[in-house]
């Protein structure tokens, strides 16, 4: 059965789609018959024991792992027929430990400009770009800064913001401040509030005791089933 989160409207496509979905790792460990579904706009959080397949539930919507059996569809389209280049920047993913590659701010954050489907794109401007640094509190770091010389909590931003400039519909955050200050981990779990307010589908992973402020769902995953609390 296919359980569809709150503020999904009746006849309305859902953003993301898991349809009697199973994976299993070696050994037996894994997920078995995952059924649920989010609206735009919603934010889910997802809990569980860790070892429990919180991870695998994100790392299989953006085909970092692959479906064994059931299906996850994007916006009613199977996400196996989407290169998976192209529904990394249609589904955003943020890590638990920020990637940045050797190179300036700039640089980074336009990595998404420089795969093959997005040549020919639009690329966002310099002044777009300080906007979205402004927003998620690194104003003070320049666009030349050598992004290796960043911290931690400022690198986890700067993949947010890499993340989201492709404009996705759906964000999928993997424990995202289990790394950060309890600043940087606020402004983190902020922003990601006011992505789902945009009207993106948020999904995060979070071990902590954090509780969104906005309007959510939960999710918890335990010995391989996943249970939507109301």
């Amino acid at each position: 059965m296919n359980i569809p989160l709150q503020g999904e409207s009746i006849g309305e496509t859902p953003v993301l789609e898991f349809n009697n979905v199973s994976f299993n790792w070696p050994g037996g460990k894994g997920l078995h018959e995952v059924s649920f579904s989010v609206p735009a706009g919603q934010f889910v959080l997802v809990s569980g024991p860790s070892g429990a397949g919180k991870s695998t539930l994100l790392r299989l919507a953006v085909r970092l792992e692959e479906v064994v059996l059931g299906q996850i569809l994007l916006k009613g389209d199977p996400i196996q027929s989407i290169y998976p280049p192209e529904l990394r920047t249609k589904i955003g993913f943020v890590q638990q430990t920020p990637t940045v590659l050797p190179g300036t701010v700039r640089e980074n954050l336009l990595l998404p400009f420089t795969l093959n489907i997005r040549k020919g794109g639009e690329v966002p401007s310099d002044a777009n770009l300080n906007k979205w640094l402004e927003r998620v509190g690194l104003d003070e770091v320049s666009l030349d800064s050598e992004a290796s010389d960043l911290s931690v909590g400022q690198r986890q931003r700067l993949c947010l913001i890499r993340s989201v400039l492709p404009k996705p519909v759906a964000i999928c955050f993997d424990e995202p401040t289990s790394a950060l200050d309890k600043e940087s981990r606020e402004r983190v779990e902020g922003i990601a509030e006011e992505l789902a307010a945009d009207g993106i589908a948020v999904l995060m992973v979070n071990h902590s005791s954090y509780h969104p402020s906005c309007p959510h769902m939960h999710l918890t995953v335990s010995e391989g089933k996943v249970e939507v609390l109301s």
